[in-house]
């Protein structure tokens, strides 16, 4: 009988993992470097880890896919590395600043700082070209477009090499018609540029973020398109029988030619799938708020959810640049396996956030990097295998990484390079209990009512520290934590945002006529689109929010609602939603207040089925899978203390064990710190539980 695949492949900074899952429950993981030159290569090599493990053609692998998935940090680097194409703008005349003005401030935490540089602006000014015309809030049309102005844009476009454009007029969410026309003289003019308009990728108010996030997409389209291009290409070739899915930030599947044209959708996508994993994982234990944190070669990715829902984040700025579209609420940090430690002009050490990436990598790595990362003082520490990474695959030069943080630390700072490890390895871990403040403390969450999953290869040799700092007392961490991310993939539906601006206030059956009528409009074009991408009409769902505030109030908050018809005989369902979600935003409602809409969005889901949840046998009790003892460090004064070192590969369900210990698994290492215990669950697991 054929056996059914499912592929999943998430690029990073250093690794780009895959995991593999069979209609048996089987669910198998590979890791191959990143290769951010040609991203394509790093998954052919990927595919040849898995042939060759399979004793199958990559051809026959892929060709047994029911679905091929993939989620990219291509938009991401391009706009890390400010390498997307050259974009121009098109906008109303006299708004052709807006983008740079933006909004008169600067990042939180840069506000009153004089010396900060501005953003760089990824549509130049002698790019950005303002047209007559004038939509006025009613959606009125008070100046006619001047066609002139839009084809002298096109030919200074066309002199100028421009590869892409984006089209953003006033008040064009409520009246369209000028945005279209411009559009149609755009295509006529440049037909072989990638063209963005605003009203139709971010159909909702806020002339800044909608043209912010309208020139980002510029910019980013045309590279994405090259990918997706050639990553479809390259799965064609191999025999693929359903069009590759691609990872979206907002938690969902696309289709290629979706993710293209909306490349802003991708831009993140990479951490975005991991509170899939992270509320998969934890469901058979009955935990439904979780933290999922994952630590890769480059970055440190946080996400919260509370009941089951994750927080998205809208109208915010990312990279320094204001993205209106949805996305999963992600805390990145600069602190992964590869961050480089070093001494600040004040002589105190720093960990990050700058990286070794992949090339050169650590200095453990032997490919020539010199200088000391995380990786390195966790070999130092005793925590990693001198023998080497993926079962010996990817060996380490303990040596070298003593010699980087001897020469870049420990003598500089006048301490032994025991104690320069144990540094790096406290203050990457301080970060790190920052950044999982910022989403859970901060915004009114007790961490201690969550409970800490992780992901990414690097997590797991950090994770019981970061749970004690945080005063968590359970941990789980899947056996294939370091592909998390990808793994959370292929559990994930398609998923598609509809938005529209609806500027009314909560106090008519007009109002409320007009709201619902613009639902159901979204959801019939939904609808249709995944019905052309498939699904049947049982397979489809719809989640309604609404950006809400009372009259008067300068920003809205994201309420959602449930699917309803909404007239005079509802209304109140809607306003009580609002006034328990502005309490739980800001302590206090005015419930005396009028209540107003801006923004409505439905989210449709095409619902996939899931692979079977993988089920771990019974395997060797934990003293018969020591492998060795070796010295680890726990302690400020890099005293050694002999340990045991377990093969992870032997321990089965229901295995237990006291730390301090370490498991090697094949493609991460636990350290489970003294005061703790871990136990194997038969649902692929380690359950860490600190002793009170």
């Amino acid at each position: 009988m054929t056996t059914t695949f499912r592929l999943g492949v998430d690029a990073g900074g250093t690794f780009t993992d895959f995991v593999l899952a069979d209609d048996s429950g089987k669910t198998r993981l590979y890791k191959a470097l990143s290769t951010p030159d040609d991203p394509t290569r790093a998954i052919e090599n990927g595919l040849k880890l898995i042939a060759e493990d399979l004793r199958m053609s990559p051809k026959e692998i892929v060709s047994q896919c029911d679905l091929c998935i993939n989620g990219t940090t291509v938009g991401l680097n391009a706009l890390i590395q400010l390498k997307g194409a050259k974009t121009g703008l098109i906008c109303t005349a006299g708004h052709e600043d807006s983008i740079e003005i933006r909004l008169g401030h600067k990042e939180d935490g840069y506000r009153y700082d004089p010396n900060y540089p501005p953003a760089p602006m990824l549509a130049p000014r002698h790019l950005r070209r303002g047209v007559r015309e004038r939509v006025i809030s009613s959606g009125e049309v008070r100046t006619a477009l001047h066609e002139a102005d839009v084809r002298a844009a096109c030919e200074l476009f066309a002199r100028e090499g421009v590869e892409s454009v984006a089209i953003s007029f006033v008040w064009s969410v409520l009246n369209p018609a000028h945005e279209r026309r411009a559009a149609e003289i755009v295509r006529e003019m440049l037909p072989d540029v990638v063209l963005t308009v605003g009203s139709e990728l971010y159909p909702q108010a806020r002339e800044y973020t909608r043209t912010s996030t309208a020139v980002t997409n510029a910019y980013l389209a045309p590279i994405m398109k090259r990918y997706v291009d050639a990553v479809d290409a390259y799965f064609r070739s191999l025999g693929a029988t359903q069009p590759v899915r691609y990872f979206q930030s907002n938690g969902g599947l696309a289709v290629g030619e979706i993710v293209s044209g909306r490349a802003v959708y991708a831009i993140n996508s990479g951490p975005a799938s991991a509170p899939q994993a992270g509320t998969f994982v934890a469901e058979p234990f009955g935990r439904h708020n979780v933290i999922t944190v994952d630590m890769g070669g480059t970055s440190f990715d946080i996400t919260l959810t509370k009941d089951g829902r994750t927080n998205l984040n809208k109208n915010t700025d990312f990279l320094r640049y204001r993205i209106g579209v949805p996305m999963i609420q992600v805390e990145t940090l600069g602190a992964g396996g590869g961050s480089i430690g070093w001494i600040d002009g004040m002589g105190l050490l720093q960990m990050g956030p700058q990286s070794a990436g992949a090339k050169p990598g650590p200095a453990c790595y032997g490919r020539g990097g010199t200088e000391p990362t995380v990786s390195d003082a966790n070999l130092v520490l005793g925590y990693l295998n001198p023998g080497g990474l993926l079962d010996g695959r990817m060996p380490l030069d303990k040596q070298a990484a003593r010699e980087a943080i001897r020469v870049r630390i420990a003598e500089p700072l006048g301490i032994s390079v025991e104690r320069a490890a144990y540094g790096m390895f406290t203050i990457v871990n301080n970060n790190m209990v920052n950044g999982i403040r910022r989403v859970s403390v901060e915004r009114g969450y007790d961490p201690r009512d969550f409970v800490l999953v992780g992901a990414g290869g690097a997590t797991a040799a950090h994770i019981t520290a970061l749970a004690r700092e945080m005063d968590i007392d359970t941990i789980i961490l899947p056996k294939l934590a370091s592909g998390l991310c990808a793994f959370g993939q292929i559990i994930s539906d398609v998923k598609y945002n509809y938005m529209a601006t609806c500027p009314v206030r909560l106090d008519s059956a007009a109002a409320y006529a007009r709201i619902d009528s613009l639902f159901r409009e979204l959801e019939a074009k939904g609808t249709a689109d995944l019905t052309a991408d498939g699904f049947a009409r049982d397979r489809i769902s719809a989640r309604r929010s609404l950006d809400m505030r009372y009259v008067g109030q300068v920003h809205e908050c994201t309420v959602d609602i449930e699917s309803f018809t909404i007239d005079e005989t509802t209304i109140e369902r809607v306003k009580d939603a609002f006034h328990a979600r502005h309490a739980e935003l800001y302590t206090y409602n005015e419930r005396h207040n009028p209540v107003e809409v801006v923004n409505i969005e439905s989210t449709l889901f095409g619902h996939i089925d899931r692979p079977k949840p993988p089920r771990l046998g019974v395997g060797a009790a934990a003293e018969a899978a020591v492998k060795e003892r070796r010295p680890l460090i726990f302690s400020a004064d890099g005293e050694a203390r002999e340990a045991p070192v377990y093969d992870g590969a032997r321990l089965g369900a229901g295995a237990s064990l006291t730390g301090p210990a370490v498991i090697e698994e094949p493609t991460t290492t636990i350290v489970v710190e003294p005061g703790w215990t871990a136990r194997v669950d038969v649902s692929g697991s380690y359950i860490l539980t600190r002793q009170r």
